[in-house]
């Protein structure tokens, strides 16, 4: 996954919800290890009470784009995509702009 046009990932998740949780902690581990030092990381946990919220991953990009990703309905692979995708794009830009 091409991770270095992240500026910004925000997470809201329920650990107790296991198809929310499961891909917000994969997409997390995709990370490099110095994320933390090229983008900013915002991990909500959600309490055992709101397990029945949807849980959220927000990515803002270089460019300024944001997506709202809703972890119940993407698999991780589809969201790997959706990122490369943009990714990719910007990487092209990036290129032709010298």
């Amino acid at each position: 996954m091409i991770t270095r046009f992240l500026t910004s990932v925000s997470t809201a998740f329920s650990p107790f919800n296991p198809k929310s949780g499961k891909t917000a902690r994969n997409f997390l581990a995709l990370l490099p290890p110095n994320a933390r030092t090229t983008m900013k990381i915002d991990i909500k946990q959600l309490p055992r009470a709101d397990a029945a919220k949807p849980a959220l991953l927000a990515l803002k990009f270089k460019d300024g784009k944001e997506m709202n990703l809703d972890l119940e309905t993407l698999k991780i692979k589809d969201i790997m995509t959706e990122v490369d995708r943009h990714s990719r794009m910007l990487g092209r830009k990036e290129e032709l702009a010298g």
